[in-house]
């Protein structure tokens, strides 16, 4: 990844800084940028909510969240390194809903600070950052270093998406917004770009000659929860599948970029996503399938299904799984299918990448098969649990006698291989976000063509496609799942996702 330049002091504003993601994700993973001493000296955090706390009471707080949410793996933290980070923290009462939402507050404690950097990161419903941003200008707090961190979903399809954008538009230009995806932060999300454009042996079979299909899967063991009433307005389509697995998809289809700039990347990315071929009418029936989770068992625990989760009002046609076919319309791509998959409530809990390459054209060995369904050769690229790189391929099982071939895996474990603890996903991207770094962020056209591609999809279901399939809890989801990628004699990689 580019070099990152040494942390400048910064005043790190969280509009929803008493939030779900603020307490779970946003500051265990400034506490350990902090630690890691990726913050500079005088750097603050201000969170910003309805809350009425002062500041002894969100340290409190916020000590709670870090203790009871670590950020990554073996990431203990000192109690000198939390002492530090917790001084850092304060806490403003402000109520963006209100009319008068009390931004004198805010402009008293950024007061006389106008030289250093300031990140406004918006951890609240997208249908405030407008509002939130017009009220940040009004107040003269925006200054020509301030960055806006948007978070996911920006939107619900287009015409939604292109109005947010119009209104942070109007406050912040392009190069200050960082539209977050925490995909783009996994250690191994990133690495994948490396694999590729890093190691000469991959790229010659990289293409429609030598791969015969790509699977990307994002499998949840959890359900909704108390969250219905805002997954029926989303759904795992657009919550899922118009940011998560297109970035994905973008990152394993995507032409080797010029240099790696930071806007080269994403220029690259833009193309992939530009280059899907359409699905309307009768072709989203055949290339798509959705399904909702019914009361089932998952790890040995009884739960409900969708329709009787908490904050539920009666029927509901949301779907809680989706898979589809996509097909990447350039030279490179053309004829190969990119299976894509997420839902809720599965068997197991795990993402990853599996690029199935073609078989030898003519077996010589006894019992080699050319059977598409169990071709040995294919690449797995986990991104979690563990983080992982398998490369399977055939050879001999030892002994003498008849010569019998068994698949085996060439394995790369990061945590094996490499000592060093690997970064929390949203620390990673915090770095990038206050070094000035855009590359593994969402540029506007990027989001609105992966919407492009989703709006169709979601006309048909509203306007005529079938209910979503009930699958139990703790399965690998729908029938019709399986009968999408068996049209073409193909089967689901089901290693670590067993029925």
């Amino acid at each position: 990844m580019p070099q990152l330049s040494e942390p400048q002091p910064t005043d790190i504003i969280v509009f929803g800084g008493t939030g779900d993601l603020a307490m779970r994700k946003l500051l265990p993973a400034l506490n350990l940028c902090d630690r890691d001493n990726g913050l500079a000296g005088d750097t603050r955090i201000i969170a910003v909510s309805r809350d009425g706390l002062d500041d002894a009471d969100y340290r409190a707080k916020a000590e709670s969240a870090i203790r009871e949410h670590p950020a990554s793996r073996g990431a203990g933290t000192p109690v000198p390194t939390q002492g530090r980070f917790l001084s850092r923290l304060h806490h403003i009462s402000l109520d963006v809903g209100e009319d008068d939402p009390g931004w004198e507050a805010l402009a008293a404690m950024l007061a006389g600070r106008e030289e250093r950097s300031r990140v406004f990161y918006l951890a609240v419903p997208p249908m405030i950052f407008g509002r939130i941003c017009r009220g940040l200008s009004t107040a003269g707090l925006v200054t020509g270093t301030s960055r806006v961190v948007l978070e996911k979903p920006l939107g619900r399809d287009l015409p939604s998406a292109g109005a947010i954008n119009d209104e942070v538009g109007e406050i912040f230009d392009e190069a200050q917004i960082f539209r977050i995806d925490h995909y783009l932060g996994k250690e191994t999300v990133q690495n994948l770009l490396v694999l590729r454009f890093a190691n000469m042996f991959l790229e010659p079979v990289w293409n429609s000659r030598w791969v015969d299909h790509v699977q990307i899967t994002a499998a949840e063991t959890v359900g909704v929860g108390g969250r219905r009433d805002y997954y029926d307005g989303s759904g795992a389509l657009r919550d899922m599948v118009q940011n998560h697995l297109l970035q994905l998809l973008c990152l394993i289809a995507m032409e080797p970029p010029a240099s790696f700039g930071r806007e080269a990347v994403r220029d690259e990315k833009v193309k992939v996503l530009q280059a899907l071929r359409p699905l309307r009418g009768n072709e989203v029936a055949a290339r798509t399938a959705r399904g909702q989770y019914t009361a089932g068992r998952v790890d040995g625990t009884e739960v409900p299904g969708y329709l009787d989760e908490p904050g539920g009002n009666g029927p509901s046609s949301t779907e809680t799984f989706v898979a589809l076919q996509a097909e990447v319309a350039n030279w490179r791509w053309g004829g190969v299918p990119f299976y894509l998959r997420t839902g809720k409530r599965l068997a197991r809990h795990g993402t990853e990448i599996v690029v199935r390459f073609r078989d030898v054209p003519h077996p010589i060995f006894p019992g080699q098969s050319v059977d598409p369904v169990s071709a040995p050769n294919q690449m797995v690229i986990r991104l979690q649990p563990e983080e992982t790189i398998h490369l399977h391929m055939l050879a001999k099982k030892p002994g003498a006698g008849e010569l019998e071939l068994r698949p085996a895996p060439l394995q790369l474990s990061f945590a094996e291989t490499f000592a060093e603890r690997s970064p929390d996903a949203y620390e990673r991207l915090i770095m990038d976000v206050l070094a000035g770094n855009p590359t593994l962020f969402m540029r506007r056209d990027e989001v609105e063509a992966a919407w492009r591609w989703i709006d169709p999809i979601i006309g048909v279901w509203d306007a005529s496609g079938p209910a979503p399939e009930p699958y139990p809890a703790g399965s690998a989801g729908p029938a019709g799942a399986d009968s999408l990628i068996g049209r073409t004699s193909r089967t689901w990689h089901e290693e670590e996702l067993p029925r």
